[in-house]
C-alpha cells in the first residue's frame, strides 16, 4: 500500500495532479504497431509533448500500469499476502538518448513543464516540481545504490492514473521511468529487481511503502489478479471468474501520504512494534490464535493494528481459493470483513469511503463485494460484481453519494486486469 498520490492539492510552486484523460476513460485503442499492441490517447499526448519540447520523435516508449488491490491491505510491509491486479490506467514514458550528463524530463500533463536533472551530481529533491522527485528517486537508486552509469537523456511522461485515488500513480510513474531507463541504457535489470528500484525510490521520496504497488505495475498479467507473497516475492496468478467486473469508485477525497509524519508511517511503526513483542520478523509470522491468546499484553491500538494485518493475511489466502472456485459470494464476504477491519481496527477509512461501501453493498446484495482499496484516508473503493450490476452501481453512486459527501461526486471506472510495465 504505497503512497498513491504524487501530490494532493496544488501547493505554491508545485503543479496540479495528473488528471485522468476523459477521452480514454481507462481504455486503450488499437493503432497498429506490433501485433496485438496498442497505442492510446495517453501515449499520443506524451509523444506530442516530446516532439513539441525536444523537436524529434522518441527512441523508446514504455507503459506502466496503475493498480487496484482486490484484497490484502497494509499487509505488504508486514511480509504478508496481497492480491492486486494491474489496470488499464497507466503512465507512458517516451525517451531518447542525448549527449552530456543531463536528464531532461517534461511532464505531458502540464503543457510540457520541464526539469533538468544533473546525473553527474548526488541526487537531491526538488521542493518546487515535486512530481519530478519520483523520477529523481529512480535515477538515484540506479546510479548511487546499484552502481549503474546512466547516459544523458530526454523524456516526456504523462498518464491517466487518477491522482490521490489509491490506484498507485506514483508507482506507475516510477515503473514507467525505470522501464524507460532500463531499456535506453541496456541495463538488463529484470522486472522484480526493477520493482525494488521503484520501491526504494519511493522510500527516498518519503513514503516507507511495501513492495506491492511497484511489483504489480512491473508484473501484472492480462485478465488476471496476482497473489504476491511479499516475503519471498513469489506470485500466483488468479483468474477472475467470467462475467465479473472490476469496478473502482474514487471518492474524490484525495490523500497525500509522502511525509515522515504521515499516518501511514505511524501504522507501519505500530505493526513493527507488535512483531517485536512476539519476537518475530514480521506480523506474517503471527496467527490469529497467538494474537488472541496474548491480546492483553499489547497496548490497545497496537493490538487493533496487529489484528487487522493477521486476519487480512488469512483473508487473502481464502480469497485465492474463492476466486478459483468462482465463488463470488464468499469473495464478497471476505471483502466485507476486510473493509470492517480497515475501518475499525486499522482506522484508515473515511466517512465518504464508508458511504460508498454501504451504497454499493445495497446494490450488489452479496453477489460480490466492495471495500476500501489502497492505503486509506480517502481514495477509492474496489468492487467485484457481475458485469450486469455495473449500470446499477453507477446509478446508485450518482444518486446517493453526493447526499453523504457534502456534494462531492464519485467517479466510477470499470477496469480490466492489464499487462505489467513494458516497452511498446
Amino acid at each position: 500500500s504505497s503512497a498513491s498520490s504524487i501530490f494532493s492539492a496544488p501547493l505554491p510552486g508545485s503543479v496540479p495532479a495528473f488528471a485522468p484523460s476523459r477521452s480514454t476513460a481507462g481504455h486503450l485503442y488499437l493503432r497498429g504497431g506490433k501485433s496485438g499492441e496498442v497505442v492510446d490517447t495517453v501515449t499520443e499526448n506524451v509523444h506530442s509533448t516530446f516532439k513539441k519540447v525536444f523537436g524529434s520523435e522518441p527512441a523508446i516508449t514504455c507503459i506502466a500500469p496503475g493498480r487496484v488491490n482486490l484484497i490484502g491491505e497494509h499487509t505488504d510491509y508486514n511480509d504478508g499476502f496481497v492480491m492486486p491486479c494491474a489496470i488499464d490506467f497507466h503512465m507512458t514514458a517516451a525517451i531518447s538518448p542525448c549527449d552530456g550528463n543531463t536528464f531532461t524530463v517534461s511532464a505531458a500533463d502540464f503543457n510540457g513543464q520541464t526539469v533538468e536533472i544533473d546525473l553527474s551530481k548526488p541526487m537531491e529533491k526538488d521542493e518546487k516540481q515535486t512530481w519530478s522527485n519520483y523520477v529523481r528517486g529512480v535515477c538515484k537508486v540506479l546510479q548511487e545504490d546499484k552502481g549503474f552509469k546512466l547516459k544523458g537523456a530526454k523524456m516526456a511522461i504523462g498518464g491517466n492514473v487518477p491522482q490521490g485515488g489509491g490506484l498507485s500513480s506514483s508507482a506507475a510513474m516510477e515503473m514507467a521511468t525505470a522501464t524507460a531507463l532500463n531499456a535506453l541504457n541496456d541495463l538488463k535489470v529484470g522486472p522484480k529487481e526493477l520493482a525494488l528500484v521503484g520501491q526504494t525510490a519511493e522510500h527516498w521520496v518519503g513514503c516507507n511503502c511495501g513492495i506491492m504497488d511497484q511489483f504489480i505495475s512491473a508484473l501484472g498479467q492480462q485478465g488476471k489478479a496476482v497473489m504476491i507473497d511479499c516475503r519471498d516475492l513469489s506470485t500466483k496468478e488468479v483468474e477472475l471468474p467470467n462475467g465479473v467486473a472490476v469496478i473502482i469508485v474514487n471518492s474524490n477525497k484525495k490523500h497525500q501520504l509522502a511525509g515522515l509524519d504521515s499516518e501511514y508511517n505511524t501504522r507501519r511503526g505500530q505493526c513493527e512494534s507488535a512483531a517485536r513483542h512476539f519476537g518475530v520478523t514480521a506480523l506474517r509470522d503471527v496467527t490469529s490464535e497467538t494474537l488472541s491468546k496474548h491480546a492483553s499484553e499489547l497496548e490497545p491500538k497496537t493490538l487493533q493494528r496487529a489484528r487487522h494485518v493477521v486476519t487480512e493475511n488469512e483473508r487473502v489466502l481464502q480469497a485465492v481459493e474463492a476466486l478459483k472456485k468462482g465463488d463470488l459470494k464468499l469473495m464478497g464476504s471476505l471483502m466485507k470483513a476486510s473493509h470492517v477491519s480497515m475501518r475499525d481496527d486499522f482506522e484508515i477509512s473515511t466517512p465518504e469511503i464508508n458511504a460508498l461501501v454501504e451504497i454499493i453493498d445495497d446494490v450488489i446484495k452479496g453477489e460480490g463485494g466492495v471495500r476500501l482499496t489502497g492505503a486509506g484516508f480517502g481514495g477509492s473503493v474496489v468492487c467485484l460484481a457481475p458485469a450486469s450490476k455495473v449500470d446499477a452501481v453507477r446509478a446508485a453512486v450518482q444518486a446517493e453519494y453526493p447526499k453523504r459527501s457534502g456534494g462531492v461526486e464519485g467517479t466510477v471506472y470499470v477496469c480490466t486486469p492489464h499487462q505489467g510495465a513494458h516497452v511498446i
